[in-house]
């Protein structure tokens, strides 16, 4: 039996930070997130595929920071690159520099949406600034949403200290649903500035979804047939499912569409890429400005991490090794004999619990995790996972024995 793991480190670290920060850390890092009392709640340092908490625990990584390690943590020529460009141009200056034009024509080159392209930070940047854009080009108001888009007032979904006339054009659909969309498209579709979908659904604590034949097509078609913009929120999928995103993966190509996370392997940049007229928005009738969305160093090291992801065909290979630790899981869970679904191959792995009557799926979540993280493998129970560059065919076997070992205790602990 795995023994729980000594945490005095991180959790002394957590009381310091609850006098220093709201909540100790940003919500989704704070351990209700996870099971608290059972996982590290302040990490060291990573390397490869690898993380080490502050207590030093050491835990294979398949979180991968919420998804931006792509390749690796502590990539040394992404790293060195952005260390040349520090010591050797510097990278907040008043005007931008040349290295935005250089990694604007690469995403041209790769992303088939992408006509023109702005650089903010986060995803939630990109989305509101897409979302603007769209209001900017149709000159209407409604929106149209399937999926997390980030924590701005438009689309959040604690709605403390907003308005509701922040939200109140704001409608949610469900994905793979193309009869609410074609309802909600004929009550007010002249109304619609744009309809914002995740290509790959990922909904949290729920499976995560492809989208069903026809469906992404069908969305393009609506949003085409009212004079709407359609948004593709490919801030997880974009440089993970493919080079050129979901929308290349799956054949069909949005109005705009928003990239981050895995684009620089953890470095803080995100872009908005479209067709030339509708991005033009940007030129005199929408605004977007920021002191920091022209630094360069994101963007060098956007540039280093898509020349490895060619050259070393990175995506090609999560993808075979996500095919085979998925294939590995699934047997586990049809063997396990626990009500769960295994979901996200090969990009985004998520094992969840069925939802019964009685809520014992509420007991065995905790249970699995808890045992999954004594035994060395960092999953998040409410958010679907990650597959790095640096996790080995062996790293991933590991990751599959510690999952039947979770399945087994849980069964002696929660089905006795």
């Amino acid at each position: 039996m795995s023994q729980k793991l000594k945490l005095t480190r991180s959790e002394s670290l957590y009381k310091e930070s609850q006098d220093l920060i709201p909540g100790g850390m940003m919500g989704i890092r704070r351990p209700y997130n996870f099971v608290t009392g059972e996982y590290p709640i302040f990490f060291e340092s990573g390397q490869g595929g690898w993380v080490l908490d502050a207590d030093g625990n050491r835990f294979m990584d398949m979180l991968c920071a919420y998804g931006p390690i792509i390749i690796g943590h502590r990539e040394g020529e992404i790293d060195d690159a952005v260390i040349g460009q520090i010591r050797g141009k510097g990278f907040c200056l008043s005007l931008v520099q040349e290295v935005q034009n250089t990694l604007a024509k690469t995403l041209r080159d790769l992303i088939p949406s992408c006509q023109k392209c702005v650089f903010v930070k986060t995803g939630s940047d990109a989305t509101t600034t897409a979302v603007r854009i769209a209001r900017a080009f149709t000159d209407r108001v409604k929106v149209l949403r399937c999926g997390y888009h980030g924590w701005h007032d438009w689309c959040v979904e604690v709605k403390g200290g907003i308005p509701v006339k922040f939200y109140e054009d704001v409608t949610e659909f469900h994905y793979n649903d193309l009869a609410q969309v074609e309802d909600l498209m004929k009550k007010s579709g002249s109304e619609v500035a744009a309809i914002i979908v995740t290509p790959v659904g990922h909904p949290l604590a729920h499976e995560v979804e492809l989208p069903k034949p026809g469906y992404l097509q069908g969305l393009k078609t609506l949003a085409e047939r009212h004079g709407a913009v359609l948004i593709f929120d490919e801030i997880r999928s974009g440089f993970r499912v493919n080079l050129g995103g979901a929308q290349k993966e799956f054949g069909v190509t949005p109005h705009l569409s928003v990239f981050g996370k895995a684009m620089a392997n953890g470095y803080e940049i995100s872009a908005v890429v479209g067709r030339a007229d509708i991005m033009d928005m940007l030129v005199q009738k929408a605004f977007l400005s920021s002191t920091f969305f022209p630094n360069s160093l994101a963007q060098v090291a956007a540039l280093a991490t898509i020349r490895m992801l060619q050259r070393d065909r990175v995506l090609e290979v999560i993808r075979q090794r996500g095919q085979a630790f998925a294939a590995k899981v699934r047997r586990i869970c049809a063997d396990s004999g626990i009500a769960c679904t295994f979901s996200g191959e090969p990009w985004m792995p998520y094992i969840t619990f069925d939802r019964d009557a009685k809520g014992l799926y509420k007991k065995l979540r905790p249970e699995f995790y808890t045992q999954l993280i004594r035994r060395g493998v960092f999953l998040q129970p409410f958010h679907h996972g990650y597959i790095a560059f640096r996790h080995t065919e062996k790293d991933l076997d590991f990751a599959a024995g510690m999952i039947a070992e979770a399945f087994e205790e849980t069964k002696k602990n929660i089905l006795k």
